[in-house]
């Protein structure tokens, strides 16, 4: 398995593993697999347009194929520069539990102390993703709220734990 930043020519298959990711866990994204079908691949590509402070990384096994993602962005503007938030990690269920996402964070956070005037990350996670919120917590994320009902998915409510990691 290695990693890298994806770039243009991987919009494809980017999109091809988030709307996997959105069919196979819909509850734990904010975005909806039904929306992102109508999603053009040319809006794709500029989101992949990347910098050190907004990028997507990808998990490639030894195939090539990309197997896992996760995405990073700073927020802008003098008063908020200061935070980075990851969003869309997910792996594929067949390469789940072997360290992808651990490896994927950890990435983000090695880049994010690299960055000037990069303070803290944060991200959200679904309460009830106990793997995930324990991944989190074990590479340094500390909870600092709930947000109830933060998605509500086929009539049913979801909590998302609101995470922070200081650099």
């Amino acid at each position: 398995m290695f990693i890298k930043e994806l770039i243009i020519d991987d919009a494809r298959i980017y999109w091809d593993l988030r709307l996997e990711a959105l069919k196979a866990s819909p509850e734990a994204f904010g975005s909806s697999y039904e929306d992102a079908l109508q999603t053009p691949l040319h809006t794709i590509e500029e989101r992949i347009k990347r910098d050190r402070n907004n990028y997507i990384l990808g998990a490639f096994n030894e195939d090539k194929q990309l197997i896992g993602m996760a995405k990073f962005t700073r927020e802008q503007g003098l008063k908020l520069k200061h935070k980075g938030t990851v969003t869309g990690v997910y792996v594929s269920s067949g390469y789940r539990g072997k360290g992808i996402a651990k490896s994927l964070i950890k990435e983000i956070l090695s880049r994010g102390k690299e960055i000037e005037g990069l303070k803290q990350i944060n991200l959200t996670v679904v309460s009830t993703n106990n793997v995930a919120v324990k991944l989190y917590k074990g590479l340094g994320f500390e909870t600092y709220g709930i947000e109830k009902n933060a998605l509500i998915y086929n009539g049913k409510g979801y909590d998302e734990e609101l995470m922070v990691y200081f650099l």
